[in-house]
This record gives C-alpha cells, structure tokens and sequence, in this order.
C-alpha cells in the first residue's frame, strides 16, 4: 500500500465532487441552513397555543379553568358556543376546544365522576401532544385545589437545589443545534462515500481504476479519506459559524476533541456508506439484504 496512491486518488475525489453541484448544495445546506432552521424550531414545549373553551356549566369552578390558560404556553381561551366549535377546528383557529359539560361543578361536589370533553387538532403534532398534557395538569390541578378549598403545596422533606453546568437556562435551541450537526456528519458521511462510488460506476471509469497498479484497499481508503476531510471541515465551519456564531451557542469544551470523535464517527458511518454502494442495484432498490 502507497500512500501516494492514496493521496493522489483522494484528490481526484475531490475534483468529482466539486463537479458535482448537487451534493456541494447538499453540503452547503446541511451544515447551514438546515442546522440553523433546526436548532430555532427545537423548542418542543407548548408555546402560545390556541384554545377555545364551551363553558357549559357557566359555574365558578368553570371560569376557574378557563382562568388558569395564559401565556406563554396559551393564548388567552376563547369562550364559543358548541355549534362553533368543530367549525372552529375545521378552519384552524383553535389548536385545544375544552368542552365543559352542564352540571359539570354540581356534579363533582356530588361526588360523581363528570367528564369534560378535550376536542385536539391533530395536524399540529407538536403542540398537540405536548398540550394534552399540559391541559390535563391544569384542569387537574384546579379541581383538585377548588375541591381541597385551598391551593396545595407540596413539602419536601429536603431541599434539592438545581445547577446545571452547561445550558443553565436549560434551551433546547442549545441541545437541538449541536444534535442536527451530528446528524449532518452522519448522513453525509454516509452519503458522499456512497456517492462516489457510485459515480465511479456511473461514469464507467470503476474499472479503469480496477486495471490500475493500485490495490482495491488503496482506492477505498483514497474515498474514505477525501469524503471524511470535507465533512470534517464542513463541521468545523458549522460549530465555529453556525452553532457560535449565528445561533449564539457557547461551546465551552474542546472543538479539538470534538473533531477527533468526529473523525472516529466518520470512519464507522464512512465504511457504512461504502458497504451500501458495492450492494447490487436490485438489492439496494428491493431492500433484500436488509
């Protein structure tokens, strides 16, 4: 094994791939853009979601519900009618519709078991998951406190006092921006070794290299390595610009040793990529050998 052969078929690599346009946009894209569009919708907690409420019951213990709905994780409730509320939901304007039943607070001082109705859009995956939880806790809560005739406090028998050493603030902007860079080394780590492969197969020059004085190591190795640099960098440049500088994330450990767990990554999911791409064309289409 040369390692002259090794380098020299490296850089013709690079030279495809800067031929290829498609995948430098691809490139380009997942360590920028998408990175950044990830990491600001990350947030998965309820934020300023839409709910209306069919009061029913017209009781003190109903507007005590409806009350304890506000910002930031709703919008102030909007009190409709039943006949409006699948209209509502139809249209979009209402994420939660909380319908509270007739007799809903006579009958739970009676000691029966009301039900009150929680209609959820469906569409909007995120809120609406997370928001049946929320509004679960809340109207718990407050029928539970208007039954005790006080609000409860839980007392702990130790005081546990939180400190978090990196994230303080607890952002999952933070967490979700240094998450997306690792799945943008592991995708295209994936992807370009696969892809220049297959290149070699498409311009039918995979058997010229074949014919060549070099070793099937020397030629795998020559793409592992080319493939892995441009990522590496691409990594590099995305924690530095993207991750620092436009989202605001302080990266107070080492982006030394963060680059060699990425090297150790790209070697793992690198070979991967080469392993699919030497699949036979109807394997890899049926899903066979999977």
């Amino acid at each position: 094994m040369r390692l002259a052969n090794i380098w020299n078929l490296g850089i013709k690599e690079l030279r495809g791939l800067l031929r290829d346009p498609m995948l430098l946009v691809l490139i380009v894209y997942a360590f920028t853009l998408s990175i950044h569009t990830a990491a600001k919708a990350m947030p998965e907690s309820l934020n300023k979601a839409s709910i209306a409420i069919v009061d029913e019951d017209r009781s003190a213990l109903s507007a005590r519900i409806a009350g304890a709905f506000y910002p930031p994780y709703f919008m102030p409730p909007e009190i409709i009618s039943a006949a409006e509320m699948d209209a509502r939901m139809d249209a979009g304007l209402d994420t939660f519709a909380l319908d509270i039943p007739p007799d809903f607070q006579r009958d739970l001082l009676a000691g029966k078991q009301p039900q009150i109705q929680l209609n959820v859009d469906a569409t909007r995956m995120t809120q609406a998951f997370t928001g049946m939880g929320y509004i679960r806790q809340i109207v718990t809560a407050e029928v539970n406190e208007y039954l005790g005739r006080h609000r409860t406090e839980t007392d702990l028998a130790v005081g546990l006092v939180l400190r978090s050493r990196f994230n303080p603030q607890l952002d999952q902007m933070w967490f979700g921006a240094i998450s997306n860079v690792i799945i943008a080394i592991t995708m295209l780590g994936i992807v370009l070794t696969g892809a220049a492969l297959i290149r070699e197969r498409e311009h039918g020059t995979v058997e010229h290299l074949l014919v060549m004085p070099v070793s099937a190591a020397e030629i795998m190795i020559s793409k592992l390595w080319s493939m892995g640099a441009v990522v590496l960098l691409a990594s590099a440049f995305s924690i530095v610009v993207v991750v620092e500088g436009l989202l605001a994330v302080p990266i107070p450990g080492s982006l030394g040793l963060f680059l060699l767990g990425t090297v150790l990554q790209l070697f793992a999911v690198s070979a991967m990529g080469i392993w699919l791409a030497t699949l036979p064309g109807q394997c890899r289409n049926s899903g066979c050998c999977w």
